[in-house]
C-alpha cells in the first residue's frame, strides 16, 4: 500500500463532508404538518 493511503482517503472524506454540509445549509426546515382533529371526536 502507498504510504499516504490514509491521508488520501482522509482528504476525500473531508471534501465529501464539506460538500454535504454546504448542501445541508441550503436546505430549509420543512414546515410541520398539523393534522386538524374534528370537533366531535366521537365520529
Amino acid at each position: 500500500m502507498a504510504d499516504n493511503f490514509l491521508e488520501h482517503h482522509r482528504e476525500e472524506y473531508e471534501q465529501r463532508k464539506a460538500a454535504w454540509l454546504r448542501k445541508k445549509k441550503h436546505l430549509g426546515r420543512q414546515p410541520k404538518v398539523r393534522l386538524q382533529k374534528p370537533d366531535d371526536e366521537a365520529l
